[in-house]
């Protein structure tokens, strides 16, 4: 099983992610989260091909799912899952991941 903690920013609803590997090219996905869209988002990806880590944007189930929930664009859950598919497939290391602001002065 791999197991991703996100702190999504200003919304506060930390959210985890659980993937488990269920047959050659198939992972389970568990969304634990206050979040009712991301609760959704969960019941939809309940079963993914984990091809689905390395398509295009356009093609992504997770990311047609994320838009069918309403999620924000700017939500890190969908790729937080994308992510964790990846290491869970054997596809990429686990490795943690960041967006970090700095302040600057505006003239």
């Amino acid at each position: 099983m791999t197991r991703v903690l996100v702190d999504p920013g200003i919304c506060g609803l930390i959210t985890m992610v659980e993937v488990n590997k269920i047959a050659k090219r198939k992972v389970k996905v568990t969304i634990t989260s206050d979040c009712e869209m991301l609760t959704e988002l969960g019941e939809l990806l309940a079963e993914v091909d984990q091809q689905d880590a390395i398509t295009q944007y356009a093609n992504s189930e997770i990311y047609k799912a994320a838009s069918r929930c309403h999620l924000h664009v700017t939500c890190p859950v969908p790729v937080a899952v994308l992510k964790a598919i990846e290491v869970e497939a054997g596809l990429a290391l686990p490795r943690d991941v960041s967006i970090r602001f700095e302040t600057t002065e505006h003239n």
